[in-house]
């Protein structure tokens, strides 16, 4: 790929639409100052003082983020509870340009947080100390399931490209249930136009007539193989290409035709890899979307990873802009 037709992929970014499908958490961020801290009358135990709360999209709210930060437009379709945190979330998405309304309101669930304090001491970077996650640990109910495909299948054959985001480890605990899944396979088998790209932390191998793309480690733990193994079983399972991410070595892709590497773009450390491959989805289905090919998207894919993990003590994101330069000063073929 040369310059000329990257440019011509990042110029229809803004001419796609993508459903993010999935586990929508919200981020929030407590800074804290350790030079406030106090004993506490109660109990004697060092009461943190908070100077300040960060809030942002997670876990599938991630991903979105990164779409809407290469100008591709974003419909969210996920579950929260009646509760601050579901509107803070909503709120957070309204403020990156994320269609929300597709977030159902459930009574009796969480909205899913990772409560993060962060302690600040001088000029080096915070530190996080023990996270507080609520999650949702009984099943989606079924009248809640049943919402999620209804609106599946009003929104799957208006839109060019899904992404599924299947972030939750408890099984049916989250948005993506065996259901639900099930339901996502038989539509991509009715509708073969339609890009659906899926990530599954904890169930990539379950997925079928989607495309696939897990981490080496995820491919690794979802087969029983290892390396190039593990993605060939997945690409036999799944009946559609899968990218394989692998940290400094870049993307596999296994498809019917054979498999390729596609080599990760070099970077000057330090380097912080959070959100790496939330960032590599987002360029990989803009630009299935806007017409590249399976190599040309997992190539801009890795720019973009190349990009958000220089951005150290945050979940990065990458810009148009900013991917054509990094292309054009790794002076890659």
């Amino acid at each position: 790929m040369d310059s000329g037709r990257l440019q011509n992929l990042l110029k229809h970014f803004p001419d796609v639409t993508v459903l993010v499908v999935g586990d929508f958490f919200l981020d929030k961020y407590l800074d804290i100052d350790p030079g406030l801290s106090e004993p506490s009358l109660e109990t004697g135990l060092e009461t943190y003082q908070v100077t300040s709360i960060r809030q942002y999209p997670g876990a599938a709210g991630t991903v979105a983020n990164n779409l809407r930060a290469l100008d591709v437009n974003v419909i969210a379709l996920g579950v929260v509870g009646e509760d601050g945190e579901g509107d803070d979330l909503r709120r957070g998405l309204h403020l990156i340009g994320v269609e929300s309304d597709g977030l159902i309101r459930a009574p009796g669930r969480f909205t899913p947080t990772y409560l993060k304090p962060m302690l600040r001491q001088g000029n080096t970077p915070p530190r996080e100390l023990n996270r507080f996650d609520t999650k949702n640990r009984t099943p989606l109910p079924v009248e809640i399931e049943t919402e999620v495909i209804t609106r599946l299948h009003g929104l799957f054959t208006r839109l060019l490209g899904i992404v599924i985001a299947d972030q939750v480890s408890e099984r049916n605990c989250g948005v993506i249930t065996d259901r639900v899944r099930l339901a996502i396979s038989e539509l991509a088998r009715a509708n073969s136009a339609t890009i659906v790209l899926a990530d599954s932390r904890e169930r990539i191998g379950e997925f079928r007539d989607v495309m696939l793309k897990p981490n080496t480690r995820e491919a690794t733990r979802a087969t029983g193989l290892t390396d190039l193994a593990a993605g060939r079983e997945l690409h036999r399972r799944s009946h559609r290409p899968v990218f394989v991410t692998h940290g400094d070595r870049g993307m596999y892709l296994f498809e019917l035709e054979g498999e390729q590497h596609i080599p990760a773009i070099p970077v000057a450390r330090p380097i912080d890899v959070v959100g790496a491959g939330d960032s590599a989805m987002a360029g990989l289905i803009a630009a299935l979307c806007a017409g590249g090919t399976l190599a040309e998207s997992a190539l801009v894919g890795n720019l973009a990873a190349s990009l958000t993990i220089q951005q150290l003590g945050e979940t990065g994101t990458a810009t148009r802009a900013q991917i054509l330069a990094r292309f054009e000063e790794a002076s890659l073929p």
